[in-house]
């Protein structure tokens, strides 16, 4: 077996088993919204992952992801504008986080991307597929358009996913920091 061809094998095991844990830590919510959305650590293996092997196998492990967020969490799925905008495309664009993977600290950088695509994706979908359902008052205050209403609504445990998301890559970064950044790998 070829150096390449073992690191291509080596990246498919690998995401295997961070969509995996990814799947798994998603089900230990902190909270969750009555509409979907709800606060946890499960992007977090998406976005080590995608630090650790780049763009590609990111984006093929963030695809795969909201695959099995669709069919194993998808109770919040009315019709196939949501299932493929709130959770196939939602979930797909964390992949983007891979991009930064050769930077120094691009697991921060690709954090903070990936939660902001997906929150974009949330945000487009719940002002238009999800319009109708607006309330008349959220956080206390009255509703008048459905942009705002999305932007507070995927804002309010997106916002808070990025933090935790940050702030537990931070305590892991010393333990794992040669790991993730790949340092292990060896390059033919």
């Amino acid at each position: 077996m070829t150096n390449k061809s073992h690191l291509k094998l080596r990246a498919l095991c690998e995401g295997a088993i961070f969509v995996a844990l990814a799947q798994v830590v998603s089900y230990l919510k902190f909270f969750e919204l009555p509409n979907g959305g709800s606060i946890t650590l499960g992007m977090l293996p998406i976005f080590l992952f995608c630090a650790r092997w780049g763009f590609g196998p990111g984006l093929l492990a963030s695809i795969t992801y909201s695959l099995l967020q669709l069919l194993l969490d998808g109770a919040y799925a009315w019709g196939w504008q949501s299932m493929i905008g709130d959770y196939i495309l939602a979930f797909s664009v964390l992949g983007v986080a891979g991009l930064f993977h050769k930077q120094k600290y691009g697991f921060f950088t690709g954090t903070v991307a990936g939660c902001a695509a997906r929150f974009l994706v949330a945000y487009l979908v719940g002002a238009t597929v999800w319009a109708e359902y607006m309330p008349e008052r959220f956080f206390g205050m009255t509703m008048t358009t459905p942009w705002f209403y999305s932007a507070l609504y995927n804002g309010s445990y997106m916002l808070i996913d990025m933090i935790l998301c940050l702030a537990v890559g931070a305590l892991l970064w010393k333990p794992l920091g040669k790991y993730i950044r790949g340092e292990d790998l060896v390059k033919a």
